[in-house]
Formats: structure tokens, C-alpha cells, sequence
């Protein structure tokens, strides 16, 4: 499991580009940069939608001014669910939308959470974290999935 000191995988994960789903990974997006990450069980779910991925969008610019130099958010979804999440979140150039399609980066962190019996297949826990330069610097786990308190852009701006 992730913890503070610890590296993020360098596996792969994808936005929606131009031209189609594009490759990117946070050791790679970090290199040289405090970047924000917040991961979510799904896109379009009450809890990611309505409190995780806004409260992020109304602190982009106080996490700005913190230096932070991107806020992404994973969850284990496909490049054109986030597209289509973040069209409707407004999100624009303030949260970068990452698919961990097959789940491949929330295992090699140890963030699986098993949403079978709802329907959903193997995700993502709710968490968050603070990476520099490929480093965890701070990391909060949600306890309960269906809140986004400790993991929440309040919290994490807090620990800043």
C-alpha cells in the first residue's frame, strides 16, 4: 500500500486528448512539480460528483496560490467516461481527468476497493495526496467511501 515516502507507480494512465485517448503517468507529470491527486470509486457517482470533484474545483486557485502546480483526479474509468464527467463538472484546464481503465494504477498503489456488490466491479478507495517530484508527500485514505471528508480539497489544502 501507498504510503507518505513512498513513489507513485509509473503506470500509465489516459485523458481524453485532441486526438484521442493519450498516455501520462504521474512520476512522469510530477517530475520537477507539487502536483495535487485525489482519486475517486467512479465517475458520475453521487459522492465523486456532487462533493469529491467540486470541492477540488472550488479550491483549484487556493491550491494555485499554495503552489501546486496541477490537481488530477484518478478513478477506474475510461478516457471517454472522464471526458464526458468532466464536460459535465465544468471542470476545464483546473482538474486533469485520468482513466485507470483496467485498474492497473490503483493496484500498484494498493487503492483496490471492491465494488462488486454494488454492481461495480473492482475500483478505486477514496483517497488523497500530495506528490513531489514523484515522492507521496502527504496521503489521506477516506475511511468510508460514500463521504469525502479526509480526502476532501479542504482537508488536503489544510495540510499544505
Amino acid at each position: 500500500m501507498t504510503s507518505v515516502g513512498s513513489k507513485v507507480p509509473a503506470t500509465p494512465l489516459a485523458y481524453m486528448g485532441k486526438e484521442g485517448p493519450q498516455e501520462v503517468s504521474l512520476d512522469k507529470l510530477s517530475a520537477g512539480k507539487r502536483i495535487v491527486v485525489f482519486a475517486v470509486p467512479g465517475a458520475f457517482t453521487p459522492t465523486c460528483s456532487a462533493q469529491h470533484l467540486p470541492g477540488y474545483l472550488k479550491h483549484a486557485e487556493d491550491f494555485r496560490k499554495k503552489g501546486i502546480d496541477s490537481i488530477v483526479c484518478v478513478s477506474v474509468n475510461d478516457a471517454f467516461v472522464m471526458r464526458a464527467w468532466g464536460e459535465k463538472a465544468s471542470v476545464g484546464d483546473n482538474v486533469l481527468l485520468l482513466a485507470d481503465g483496467n485498474g492497473a494504477f490503483t493496484k500498484a498503489m494498493g487503492m483496490e476497493l471492491d465494488g462488486s456488490s454494488f454492481g461495480m466491479g473492482n475500483r478505486s478507495k477514496r483517497y488523497s495526496m500530495l506528490v513531489e517530484d514523484g515522492v507521496v508527500k502527504i496521503f489521506n485514505e477516506e475511511e468510508n467511501a460514500s463521504k469525502a471528508e479526509a480526502s476532501g480539497a479542504e482537508a488536503l489544502l489544510s495540510q499544505l
